[in-house]
C-alpha cells in the first residue's frame, strides 16, 4: 500500500474544475476528512501513477478501463488501498519570559 508524505498545498477548488466524477470525490472527502489533504493525496499519486516505472505506479484498483489518472487515484482512496499520516496537531504556547533581578 503506498503511502503518501508531507503537505503540498493546492486549491482544492481545482479539484471541481478538473474532469473528476463529483461523485468519488464526494466519497474521498467523506474518507480523508480534510479537502486539502484529499487534493495532496491526489496530486501525488497521479504523479506516481504518470511516472510510469516499477510496482508503485500500477493502479490498485480493478476496471480501470476509462479511468483518468486522478479517477483511479480517488478510487483507490474510497477503497481504502491508499494509505497516509496526519500529523498530530500540537498547540503552541508562549514562553514564560522570566523577570531579572536588579542587583
Amino acid at each position: 500500500m503506498p503511502e503518501v508524505r508531507g503537505i503540498i498545498h493546492y486549491d482544492f477548488r481545482a479539484l471541481f474544475r478538473a474532469k473528476m466524477n463529483a461523485e468519488l470525490i464526494k466519497k474521498a472527502l467523506e474518507r480523508v476528512g480534510n479537502p486539502n489533504t484529499l487534493v495532496n493525496l491526489i496530486s501525488r499519486r497521479v504523479r506516481q501513477l504518470n511516472s510510469g516505472g516499477g510496482a508503485i505506479c500500477r493502479p490498485l484498483v480493478a476496471d480501470t478501463g476509462s479511468l483518468g489518472m486522478a479517477d483511479i487515484a480517488l478510487r483507490e482512496i474510497i477503497e481504502e488501498k491508499m494509505g497516509w499520516e496526519m500529523p498530530e496537531l500540537v498547540e503552541l504556547t508562549r514562553p514564560v519570559v522570566k523577570k531579572r533581578r536588579k542587583h
